[in-house]
């Protein structure tokens, strides 16, 4: 399986090393990104509708889902206000509200892309043999993009270094993740190395279900999809109502969307000072999700 991984990992590395200053083409690339997620999103749904047997299935996809949430945000939110307690953070609370609803509703909007799939998979007479090597064709056009994108973020080698509390965060996250991992694993008699892959998505639940699916088939992509969305949704509600006590952990249950969907409401609710902490930790686990996951599943 090695050389599967290597195959799907390299469009990464290689948008990784292209450097753009171009603004507009940038935006051009960050558009793109969003259109080839929303498409590969439909596929799975599709994907959801060749399965035999499909209400066992889901059954199933919501068994691992469930499972793999409890036990990873159980071993997150038990460790992370250690931290707090280590590393002390200042926040500054602002009166301005954060557009929650409408939050939820842009992550929401991506189970109705998924859903849409999988109906039109049930209602209309055509073959899906060609759905799994169309989402593997867009998934590397999507690494390649994704790698240009973390590489222009902004962020330097230095500038994540410096930042102890980032890297804790995101060290912390990573381990407990795994724990959790694990022990969901362990609960469900899976492979171990599965576990650590499902554990490796870290909030960046499209990219995430896209791997997942790609590498271990439908059934695990669904599962990893719904794992971390309901981690992005659960990280809307909680970083408000932790951040002021316990920034870091707030900062760290939004693992990898810190540094992009969760961090307006980092900012609004936290500070500017919780914003270089939200950035490097997100940055971290966004550029390890798919390295984590492709080597875990080839293991």
């Amino acid at each position: 399986m090695l050389p599967g991984m290597l195959y799907i990992f390299l469009p990464l590395v290689f948008g990784y090393l292209i450097t753009i200053k171009n603004a507009n083409l940038l935006e051009k690339i960050n558009t793109s990104t969003s259109r080839l997620v929303f498409i590969i999103l439909g596929l799975m749904g599709l994907s959801l509708a060749g399965l035999d047997d499909l209400f066992n299935n889901l059954n199933q996809i919501l068994l691992l889902a469930v499972t793999f949430f409890l036990c990873i945000g159980v071993a997150n939110l038990l460790a992370l206000p250690l931290l707090d307690k280590v590393m002390r953070t200042e926040t500054k609370q602002h009166k301005r509200e954060v557009p929650l609803s409408h939050m939820i509703m842009e992550s929401v909007k991506l189970v109705f892309v998924v859903a849409g799939g999988l109906i039109l998979g049930l209602i209309l007479p055509i073959g899906l043999n060609w759905v799994d090597p169309a989402s593997e064709a867009i998934l590397l056009v999507l690494l390649f993009l994704i790698g240009i994108q973390l590489r222009n973020s902004g962020m330097s080698l230095k500038q994540i270094i410096i930042n102890k509390k980032g890297m804790s965060i995101a060290l912390v996250i990573i381990l407990t993740s795994w724990l959790g991992g694990l022990l969901a694993a362990w609960l469900l008699d899976l492979p171990y190395n599965y576990g650590l892959a499902m554990a490796s998505g870290f909030g960046w639940y499209s990219l995430a279900g896209i791997l997942m699916g790609d590498s271990l088939g439908p059934i695990y992509g669904g599962a990893s999809f719904l794992l971390e969305l309901a981690r992005e949704l659960v990280a809307i509600i909680l970083i408000p109502l932790l951040i002021a006590r316990y920034p870091l952990t707030a900062i760290g249950y939004g693992g990898a969307t810190a540094m992009d969907f969760t961090l307006p409401i980092i900012q609004t609710t936290g500070g500017v000072k919780c914003v270089p902490i939200a950035i490097v930790s997100g940055f971290i686990l966004s550029l390890l999700v798919p390295i984590l996951m492709l080597f875990f599943v080839a293991l």
